[in-house]
């Protein structure tokens, strides 16, 4: 919204800003300003309602906005967009870089070449040979306040089953803004373990994670508005995740055309983005490994 369209003045007392005085706007919305908390708080109860409004019309277009790639981003060396499937791809412990498979083919046959010992693609640490050693270096990414690295011990945690510290990872970790890390606490959240059950933090998490370009989270959050009967934001969830390279997502725009809800043209450029995305992800190097 244009300065133009925020309200004139205070919008409690009325005063304009002069010299001395300078208005701040409203937290959550951007239709009102004010020129002292007292003003905000005793005008709130008139706000409320049209603030509301306005600021759920500014988290769905944050929200339903297209990201421009998946929340893996492109692997750190051949800078090709990483692909969904986790089984073609890993992350390191030493610098907790997300490398493709490709090219962590090409450095075992570049080390192999030239009998070298095993070791990251990325930063060359030395490949640790025992569990403990692997924990170390994990460990040591964690001091350094490393979101994947938090989300991984979070994730090592979750399989012991402690739950408590899991989340404690997961929340350090998402509040660094990674989308895995978000997408694993929406699902302590929804499930109850190591935390109260709460579906409202549980679809924030999600809203969260796909803001960041997780289409996982994307379709999940797709298929909450469908049972609930929120069809349109159904079908924006599920276009978003599928130009995202998502096959669920397009299994489910292949249902809702045959529901009636998406158009053969809107399920047709869904198809084209989907298949561009995927393409995208292909290279000869991953393509041997």
């Amino acid at each position: 919204m244009s300065e133009e369209n925020v309200k004139a003045g205070c919008a409690s007392c009325g005063v304009a800003v002069i010299d001395d005085i300078k208005l701040t706007k409203c937290t959550d919305c951007d239709l009102v300003q004010y020129c002292t908390d007292a003003c905000q708080k005793e005008h709130n109860s008139q706000h409320q309602q049209e603030c509301k409004k306005r600021a759920a019309e500014l988290r769905d277009e944050i929200l339903f906005k297209q990201p421009e790639g998946t929340h893996l981003g492109d692997c750190p060396i051949c800078m090709i967009p990483l692909p969904l499937d986790r089984e073609k791809y890993g992350t390191w412990t030493c610098c907790s870089k997300v490398i493709c498979k490709g090219c962590a083919h090409a450095n075992i046959l570049r080390e192999e070449d030239k009998k070298l010992q095993h070791a990251c693609p990325f930063c060359r640490e030395p490949v640790p040979s025992t569990q403990e050693q692997s924990d170390k270096q994990m460990m040591k990414r964690v001091a350094a306040n490393d979101p994947v690295a938090m989300r991984r011990k979070g994730i090592q945690q979750h399989e012991k089953g402690d739950y408590r510290s899991a989340f404690e990872y997961y929340t350090k970790a998402a509040e660094l803004g990674d989308a895995d890390a978000q997408y694993n606490l929406a699902c302590l959240y929804e499930f109850g373990k190591g935390v109260e059950k709460d579906g409202g933090k549980a679809v924030h998490y999600l809203e969260e994670a796909a803001i960041g370009g997780d289409p996982i989270a994307r379709n999940r959050l797709g298929r909450i508005e469908w049972n609930i009967g929120n069809t349109e934001k159904a079908v924006k969830h599920c276009v978003i995740a599928a130009k995202l390279g998502d096959d669920d997502s397009i299994k489910m725009m292949m249902l809702m055309f045959r529901n009636g809800l998406v158009s053969k043209d809107d399920l047709a450029a869904a198809l084209r983005a989907h298949q561009a995305a995927v393409d995208a992800t292909k290279s000869p190097q991953r393509d041997i490994a």
